[in-house]
């Protein structure tokens, strides 16, 4: 693979500051991750949850995102729902089929006929969150990996890749595609050099996982979605697989001071991360082979 150069390529400037003139992502672009939250008389939120979020709807989210260009997405079940699946199933129901994926949470006792309702309704992968209460645990992800495996669905894995190096691999041998939020939640101390984002780059290498560019301001000392301490993280990520990268918004960034996260920030962002020649892999190519199956 070409070693990619992280010049910025010319009117990436201007395209940020006039956003109405033209799109800042090519045309089919999908963001990767995102939530959604309803009225809490109507969808209850679970007790042990780490963060009370407002609510955040459909509405909200497209204002935001389709000036950007974002035509695809892919909704998130929040930790703050825990098993309910209620407001997920409604806002899939209500989406153009061929415009939107949804990532449940799956445990080992869900039943089948769940499992098959989520799946017509367009969910294509299991999440795991092991840093918030509410998730499904570690210990579980063989038996749902086993649950998800004849559907062709993949692991989503919310985790510290360094408190665990042997994880992603573990999971990637599971016979499932994984896949990682967050840049891997990398410890900010090591960066891209600790344990668990070096296996990370090796299986991303072998195209035996994907990674996911969000949530910067979760790794971030400062809570900067833009923060520098980022870019050689999301570098080293780009240098070991373009083609096994994703982006996504984190929108509403549930459990972060949000304010200053405006979508051109994000794109910004998105911008010093990935080189030109790969942008299109990573909001259009990509996404589409992982929840599209093409």
């Amino acid at each position: 693979m070409n070693s990619p150069s992280f010049n910025r390529c010319a009117g990436d400037s201007d395209a940020v500051e006039n956003p109405a003139e033209q799109y800042l992502f090519p045309e089919n672009s999908c963001d990767t991750h995102f939530h959604v939250f309803g009225r809490f008389d109507d969808f209850p939120l679970i007790a042990e949850r780490a963060y009370t979020p407002a609510v955040a709807s459909m509405a909200d989210y497209w204002k935001t995102f389709r000036p950007l260009g974002v035509e695809k997405c892919v909704l998130v079940q929040p930790s703050v729902y825990g098993r309910d699946h209620g407001l997920l199933r409604q806002t899939l129901r209500q989406a153009d089929a061929g415009r939107m994926r949804g990532v449940a949470v799956i445990h080992e006792d869900t039943p089948d006929a769940e499992i098959e309702e989520l799946h017509a309704l367009g969910v294509r992968g299991a999440r795991c969150n092991a840093l918030f209460p509410g998730g499904v645990s570690v210990s579980s992800l063989q038996a749902v990996a086993d649950r998800i495996r004849g559907l062709g669905w993949h692991v989503q894995l919310l985790v510290n890749v360094d408190e665990d190096p042997g994880l992603v691999p573990r999971v990637a041998d599971m016979g499932v595609a994984v896949v990682v939020d967050h840049f891997g939640h990398p410890s900010r101390q090591l960066g891209a050099g600790g344990p668990g984002s070096r296996n990370l780059q090796a299986l991303m290498k072998e195209g035996r996982a994907w990674v996911k560019f969000s949530g910067a301001y979760r790794i971030s000392e400062t809570a900067s979605a833009v923060d520098p301490a980022v870019v050689p993280i999301a570098h080293a990520l780009v240098q070991a697989n373009p083609h096994r990268i994703v982006w996504g918004s984190d929108w509403p960034h549930p459990g972060i001071n949000a304010h200053s996260h405006s979508g051109i920030e994000l794109a910004q962002a998105l911008m010093e991360w990935v080189p030109e020649e790969y942008r299109q892999a990573v909001l259009v190519e990509n996404p589409a082979v992982l929840y599209w199956g093409h």
